[in-house]
């Protein structure tokens, strides 16, 4: 079991495309595959419209994991990673494929930057205007997107990232049910947004172990040391298979 592969699913934060995960591969310790989900609005994706709500960007996620690996018969073990709006959809899928029942199984959900799910967003960005909407996105986040400094690039991209924005600040949890599955919820350290306490809500989530962990940095903390982030992830899911 301890050389078995490890495939990482990615779930975008945010206004994120699956390239922000391109350089995890290169940085994965030996055994891991990342494997992105990509959503509409952006990057190759971007001419069809993004998801407003979790469930159809749930069952898109699902549809390109499935396909991925083999269509629905197909799977195995795999680990869900989402950081902030990832995390919820990290979660939705990892019930979508208890659902499913086949033999795709999730080993390990790990959430990133966020509550437990049944803790709503309480600072809101939705509607606000352009400029608005950016600087309080960017106040958010502790981070600023490159591309949003471009006049010309920002238009292109608000229309995502406003839509994942309103995902994220109306989602409501599908399901009270825990997952049977184990979870690490990870914050960085010094976050502002989401506190010790809101990274522990999680247990709530499981039946299975809760593992909290706070590597250096703020909210974005896996945008400075995502290799960090991997190794973490590789040394809980081997000890996870060692028990």
């Amino acid at each position: 079991m301890a050389d078995e592969e490890t495939v990482l699913i990615c779930l975008p934060f945010a206004g994120a495309g699956p390239s922000f995960f391109t350089p995890w591969q290169g940085l994965a310790p030996e055994g891991m595959r990342i494997l992105p989900v990509s959503l509409p609005g952006r990057e190759k994706r971007f001419p069809e419209p993004p998801y407003t709500s979790a469930a159809p960007a749930v069952d898109d996620a699902y549809a390109q994991v499935t396909a991925a690996l083999g269509g629905a018969g197909g799977g195995g073990p795999v680990v869900l990673f989402g950081h902030s709006m990832g995390a919820v959809l990290a979660y939705e899928l990892a019930h979508r494929i208890e659902r499913s029942g086949g033999a795709l199984r999730v080993e390990t959900l790990v959430v990133s930057g966020a509550p437990g799910p049944w803790t709503p967003r309480t600072d809101r960005a939705d509607g606000l205007p352009d400029e608005e909407f950016a600087a309080r996105v960017r106040a958010f986040a502790g981070y600023d997107h490159p591309a949003l400094a471009n006049p010309e690039m920002r238009e292109l991209l608000l229309p995502a990232l406003r839509a994942d924005v309103r995902l994220h600040e109306t989602y409501v949890p599908s399901t009270d049910r825990p997952l049977g599955t184990p979870v690490i919820s990870v914050r960085g350290r010094e976050d502002s947004l989401v506190g010790a306490a809101e990274a522990a809500e999680w247990g709530r989530a499981t039946t299975g172990k809760l593992t909290v962990a706070e590597p250096a940095g703020g909210h974005m903390y896996l945008t400075e040391r995502p290799g960090e982030l991997l190794e973490l992830v590789a040394a809980e899911v081997r000890a996870a298979r060692g028990r």
